[in-house]
């Protein structure tokens, strides 16, 4: 059969390769300013746009969505070609993918810091980013299946399974989780509403994980680790069980996030079980990947891109036992809201998606530009500052969360809180970030010897533009194979399989939550926020202040005892989008209402230190400059009537008077103490919501 002559596009490839690099660099240096502002909290200069809430939810997405995003786009532009023995399926697509990419990265940036954020975790983007994040991925999608279809390899390779998986399901995630009702360009409120909001986030959020940060990068593993050690994967078998068992299972696990929490407890239990067997097909990917390097174990002490390659399956292996063992419930009772969380979800990203990528591009550099690496030294150091980097990092953050658990569960033979203060604890935890702060700075450390290194490594070679390659055409003739051959040589029909498979756990979760009305039963005394406590409460989120404070008791003696009553599913009917918080870095607010009196509020977020002496809170003094948008009142009140949020018929008309009453009421109470603000600013909506909380339910006393 005569072989046909084709060229493989690495341009594409070069461009990722540059975006990949660029914002690792951009997302890890935002990582290490907020880890510096946990005990150095004037690090935000007084500047809005620096706070610690507004620029965290900016380093998760600029190290998820711009640094991993870009090395998985980078990784497979180079792999799918080679796979399929054939040129991408559109250079104009492949051209709109990446640019599409770092425009929806730069909106980003630029929109997170100015507080214009949805608040759900790897979620935040507003509604126009959404869509186009939608549209870009279509065009991502598009090229993989085209490429698929003109290839000139019969069967798929494993690697292409684990990127039709990921393309398929990061779609369904994204659409279901970003449904939204907009209010404006730039605002919107979440169509789901408490209990159904936080079991959709967590679906997506836990699943994000899954299918953005793992099951790309085992398709990455597949290929670039075979290449890297010039050894066939270990079992074919086994990744056939990895593959399939993993989407399936997966996809179920969400609910382990909120366990203990108002959702459904048959959510929760499910949760758990699906987390527990998800130790199996995910340690059978770790295995299949570590036995790949049998008898090469001399070559890994040798090649710096196989000890990162090494070093990142073992951190996926661990993270995913941990993982499993988090969402049992006596553990979670001890690790959730706690700094625990932060070194789970670090051995992950830097141990399992940096240095998987850090493998790839030392590999992948010296080929793009037919040449050798500049310096093995170089590597090997980065290596080994970069592993000492996550030691340093994942260590104190678990003392840090151990310790954190155990002084709020700690009472005393009396038989009250030891420690009631909540400072008390934060203060006890200071040494531990400024450790985490150290680990962080010397990964980014490695980042930039690893730039060197490759910008030295480009400059002594020649980069090739288009590679030629042959291979016979693929004939379409009947198959004799059957089972899972048969399935590999048909991509329509893989595609729709995987697609039924990820749906399942889905849609067995959601739709008893959405139409079982008793899974979430009503409080009578709980009502729709006021037309100032709803501005206050999108000012609360505009803010982050969900970064630091959680809204959600957990039924321990230890939480009501120092909260107030355990949070019901019924008081948050009306929260559009939930705010329970994934992590505790200040206190639970659900029961903060009427607590203080509204002059402490004002001195709080004025200067926390006034009330709190020795807070690492920021303070927040253009609270009491900006104004508040009245204007978007009753868009807001007729955009939650559309939500289902009881307001009565033609509220919307009478809103802003009744907004600017409440506030000329906190305002003069206030000024009575000696306080001249005005009853337009943001802070006299903030407090408004703040004193609205947990007081529809008749709370235990403190």
């Amino acid at each position: 059969m005569q072989l046909e002559t084709f060229r493989y596009d690495n341009t594409i490839v070069k461009k990722f390769t540059l975006a990949t690099v660029f914002w690792g660099i951009v997302g890890m240096l935002v990582g290490l300013l907020i880890a510096l502002q946990l005990f150095i909290p004037a690090l935000n200069f007084g500047i809005p746009f620096l706070t610690f809430g507004r620029i965290r939810p900016l380093h998760t997405n600029a190290v998820i969505f711009a640094f991993v995003g870009n090395g998985i786009f980078m990784g497979f532009y180079y792999m799918i070609q080679r796979l399929c023995k054939a040129r991408i399926f559109s250079d104009f697509l492949a051209k709109v993918h990446f640019w599409g990419w770092q425009f929806i990265i730069v909106c980003a940036a630029i929109t997170l810091p100015l507080g214009i954020t949805t608040s759900k975790e790897y979620a935040e983007l507003e509604w126009p980013i959404d869509i186009l994040i939608t549209l870009v991925w279509v065009v991502f999608a598009i090229n993989l299946i085209g490429t698929i279809l003109k290839r000139r390899e019969k069967h798929m390779y494993v690697a292409i399974w684990f990127f039709i998986a990921t393309v398929v399901t990061v779609a369904v995630l994204h659409i279901v989780n970003s449904l939204e009702l907009p209010v404006s360009m730039l605002k919107s409120y979440s169509i789901y509403g408490g209990v159904q909001d936080a079991l959709v986030q967590w679906w997506y959020g836990h699943n994000a994980v899954a299918f953005f940060l793992t099951t790309p990068y085992l398709g990455l593993m597949y290929y670039y680790l075979p290449k890297a050690a010039n050894r066939p994967v270990y079992s074919y078998r086994l990744s056939i069980i990895h593959f399939w068992s993993l989407i399936f299972i997966y996809i179920w696990a969400g609910p382990h996030h909120l366990l203990y929490s108002a959702l459904p407890d048959w959510a929760q239990s499910l949760g758990t079980v699906f987390s527990i067997m998800l130790i199996a097909p995910s340690w059978g990917g770790m295995i299949n990947g570590l036995l790949t390097l049998r008898g090469a174990w001399d070559k890994v002490r040798e090649e710096p891109v196989l000890k990162f390659m090494v070093v990142a399956i073992t951190a996926y292996g661990m993270a995913t036992f941990e993982g499993p063992m988090l969402s049992l419930k006596n553990v979670n009772a001890l690790a959730h809201f706690t700094d625990w969380i932060i070194a789970h979800v670090h051995v992950g990203a830097l141990g399992w998606n940096g240095f998987l990528t850090f493998g790839i591009l030392y590999w992948l550099v010296p080929k793009l530009w037919n040449t050798q690496l500049y310096s093995k030294k170089l590597a090997n150091f980065h290596f080994w500052i970069g592993f000492l980097g996550i030691v340093f990092y994942a260590a104190s953050m678990y003392w840090s969360g151990i310790t954190q658990s155990l002084m709020w569960k700690q009472f005393t033979p009396e038989g009250t809180l030891q420690y009631p203060n909540f400072l008390e604890t934060v203060l006890q935890i200071i040494p531990m970030y400024i450790i985490r702060a150290t680990g962080g700075a010397l990964f980014l450390t490695g980042i930039f010897v690893m730039v060197y290194n490759l910008v030295r490594t480009a400059r002594q070679g020649t980069f090739i533009n288009e590679e030629e390659a042959q291979a016979a055409p693929l004939v379409k003739e009947p198959t004799k194979y059957k089972g899972h051959i048969w399935l590999e040589s048909r991509p329509i029909q893989f595609t729709i399989l995987a697609t039924v498979a990820i749906l399942v756990g889905g849609l067995f979760e959601m739709v008893p939550t959405f139409l079982i009305k008793t899974n979430i039963p009503t409080i009578a005394s709980v009502k729709p926020y006021t037309p100032l406590e709803l501005q206050g409460r999108d000012i609360y989120i505009a803010n982050g202040c969900n970064s630091c404070h959680s809204q959600l008791i957990r039924p321990f003696r230890s939480e009501t005892e120092r909260y107030g009553e355990y949070s019901k599913a019924g008081e948050f009917v009306y929260d559009h989008p939930f705010l329970w918080g994934s992590k505790r870095t200040g206190p639970d607010l659900q029961r903060v209402g009427k607590k203080y009196p509204n002059l402490w509020h004002y001195n709080h977020m004025m200067d926390p230190r006034t009330m709190s002496p020795n807070s690492i809170m920021p303070p927040y003094p253009w609270l009491a400059e900006s104004t508040i948008d009245i204007a978007s009142t009753a868009p807001k009140i007729s955009a939650m009537r559309k939500l289902g949020v009881p307001y009565p018929v033609g509220f919307e008309t009478i809103a802003e008077q009744e907004l600017r009453k409440q506030a000329d009421t906190i305002a003069l109470d206030l000024q009575k103490s000696g306080v001249p603000v005005e009853s337009d600013k943001q802070i006299i909506a903030l407090i408004a919501y703040l004193q609205r909380l947990g007081t529809d339910i008749k709370a235990k006393a403190n």
